[in-house]
């Protein structure tokens, strides 16, 4: 995949540009103590309002910072235009840092996106990292209760200042899945990209009782198409072993150098190739033809 990687027209300049050809909104903001929730810049907007939109929603693994690399970090999202022909679709990644499957909703970024929704539309969803976080701590308060249940918890939510109802993971990822279809549009689940941690030889998965497995299980239910994402770069990874893989990353095991967002964009698309059928395929453009459609080996 790396080979096949570097052999394909994906340049910074590209990247930092892959949402180019969607514009972008006023400002947001949310309050809070923490700086990250202080969100000041722009955010796409579908760039030709006569094209069906693919949205993809996340944290910042999938859109890092404002999306340009300035902090040498970038999310798959910020690098996967160029597999879509986007004279046909608008590509707009409305992903945001620090955010949780609960987050992206209680602070109405969700409904921002359901809003610009229309009939025939995609979304890619991608939680899971910040979800394991407290629940009502002063800084982000952010997280989730673990699983798949109707379990809920009552707490004072000290950032945005009210009484909240919090659900389990696959609760919130339910109502991506349930909502968006409501307005006519194909949801496409992806599991949680993998950490760079390392377990006898492997990097380690997100199994049946973490997000990997929750989101897998919620998909399996609502029968939404998944990608299994945490699987077929952990795998890409196991075959690079530990020094290549550190090429991948900005940070110490978390976000994704450019080169890194490169493989997981890649990632996604072949992951949508290994749907029956891909609700996607007919977009895609000439660069995504040089993706295979066969999940990477497992190293034994």
């Amino acid at each position: 995949m790396l080979a096949l990687l570097l052999a394909l027209p994906l340049t910074a300049t590209q990247a930092a540009t892959s949402s180019s050809q969607a514009t972008t909104a006023p400002a947001q903001s949310t309050p809070g103590p923490d700086p990250e929730l202080h969100d000041t810049h722009p955010m796409p907007m579908p760039a030709n309002s006569s094209l069906p939109t693919l949205w993809i929603v996340g944290d910042s693994t999938v859109r890092n910072g404002h999306g340009d690399g300035a902090n040498g970090q970038w999310g798959w999202g910020d690098v996967i235009a160029p597999y879509f022909d986007t004279s046909r679709i608008n590509v707009v990644n409305r992903a945001i840092g620090g955010r949780s499957s609960r987050t992206y909703i209680t602070e109405g970024r969700w409904q921002t996106v359901l809003d610009m929704m229309h009939r025939g539309d995609f979304v890619l969803v991608q939680f899971g990292h910040n979800d394991s976080g407290p629940l009502d701590d002063a800084a982000r308060a952010r997280g989730t209760l673990r699983g798949t249940g109707d379990q809920t918890q009552e707490v004072e939510n000290p950032v945005l200042k009210r009484h909240e109802t919090v659900h389990t993971y696959g609760w919130y990822m339910r109502q991506y899945i349930e909502q968006a279809r409501a307005k006519g549009a194909t949801v496409i689940v992806c599991t949680l990209i993998p950490r760079m941690i390392w377990k006898d030889g492997h990097i380690e998965r997100s199994g049946a009782d973490s997000y990997g497995g929750w989101a897998r299980e919620i998909a399996a239910q609502e029968h939404a198409p998944v990608v299994d994402l945490n699987e077929i770069i952990a795998r890409q990874y196991d075959a690079m072993g530990p020094t290549e893989t550190l090429l991948m990353f900005g940070d110490p095991h978390t976000h994704t150098s450019l080169i890194g967002a490169q493989i997981n964009a890649m990632s996604v698309v072949m992951g949508m190739k290994l749907l029956s059928p891909d609700p996607l395929a007919t977009y895609l453009s000439p660069a995504a033809d040089k993706v295979p459609a066969t999940m990477p080996a497992a190293k034994p």
